[in-house]
């Protein structure tokens, strides 16, 4: 059952997005979707088995390269001197290289607390990698 601020069939369209991800971005070797308010990982796909532990911290960095302390300071600076009066976030993607795997981290447009996550082999075509999911982002912009 989703968390009860968020709408009826969200599961679905979250599992929708998971599984197109997974499918249509290159080299990806695990998508997931993690909600920002509560800290969880939504739904996840992935061609490996990994201990819920590894996938649970992943949720708790995602919150961290987007909402933490330092960066909603950083985001509130570049604001202030920007103008911006929003509350859109300012910072909508992240990407994180490793040694054997890239991480993107896509901020959902419609939703600034869901974050879209694949995860790729470390030789995918990065401008390929922006470009598809972004796509999917798009394609899954209810969410």
């Amino acid at each position: 059952m989703p968390p009860k601020h968020l709408p009826e069939g969200f599961n679905d369209q979250v599992m929708s997005l998971v599984k197109t991800m997974q499918s249509e971005v290159p080299d990806c070797v695990a998508a997931g979707v993690v909600d920002m308010a509560t800290g969880m990982l939504l739904a996840y796909e992935t061609v490996e088995s990994h201990p819920r532990e590894v996938l649970d911290l992943l949720a708790g960095a995602t919150l961290d390269l987007f909402q933490g302390r330092t960066v909603l300071m950083i985001e509130d600076v570049f604001k202030e001197r920007r103008g911006v009066e929003s509350d859109q976030h300012y910072f909508q993607e992240v990407l994180v290289n490793s040694d054997h795997v890239t991480h993107l981290f896509v901020r959902m447009t419609a939703r600034q607390d869901v974050v879209a996550v694949a995860v790729c082999r470390k030789s995918v075509n990065v401008g390929m990698l922006f470009a598809q999911a972004r796509r999917v982002v798009r394609q899954h912009a209810g969410i």
